[in-house]
């Protein structure tokens, strides 16, 4: 069997960890082992322990993956697309924080998963700081924390209410509550 190219291992390691980012958002980390994930990335079993250690290191690379997705933009239009009806049908290309948050809270404390997203709080925290209006460094983060826990509640609570105009009234109640 010939061997790939360093070119081809990089991009086939690239496409795994899109295809796993967005998997473990939509079925979770214990939804989707990884045979689904080499199959859905058009690759073969045997070939993801030459590209990674363990499940784990794919997990944490995956998520660093779908944190580090594209999240600019003024803070109103962060907030409108992150309540939108689009992010909550569309898990698996959504925020990994509210995507994975029950299955992260399940992990033991030392996890690298759970460390990161310990920093994708910090970070997405940060980054609604510093679009917030200016005020104290210690009553932005307040802010900040609390729009970022406002978001990521409405966002887990209209995906698991079967009733989609309960879903809507969470979305627009989260949105009228942190766009005061």
């Amino acid at each position: 069997m010939p061997r790939v190219s360093q070119e081809q291992a990089r991009l086939n390691r690239q496409r795994v960890v899109e295809v796993a980012a967005s998997l473990f958002r939509e079925r979770g980390l214990h939804g989707v082992g990884v045979a689904d994930i080499m199959a859905s990335a058009g690759l073969t079993h045997g070939g993801f322990y030459g590209q990674f250690a363990n499940k784990d290191a794919l997990v944490a690379e995956a998520f660093d993956s779908a944190v580090a997705e594209d999240r600019r933009g003024a803070v109103d239009t962060i907030i409108a697309n992150y309540l939108s009806s689009g992010h909550v049908q569309s898990p698996g290309k959504g925020c990994p924080l509210a995507a994975l948050a029950n299955d992260v809270s399940r992990e033991p404390a030392d996890s690298p998963v759970r460390t990161r997203f310990s920093h994708a709080v910090e970070h997405l925290a940060s980054i609604l700081a510093d679009l917030t209006p200016k005020a104290s460094r210690e009553r932005r983060r307040q802010r900040s924390l609390a729009t970022l826990s406002t978001l990521v509640g409405a966002v887990v609570l209209a995906r698991a209410v079967n009733d989609e105009a309960l879903a809507t009234d969470l979305l627009q109640a989260a949105q009228a509550s942190v766009t005061r």
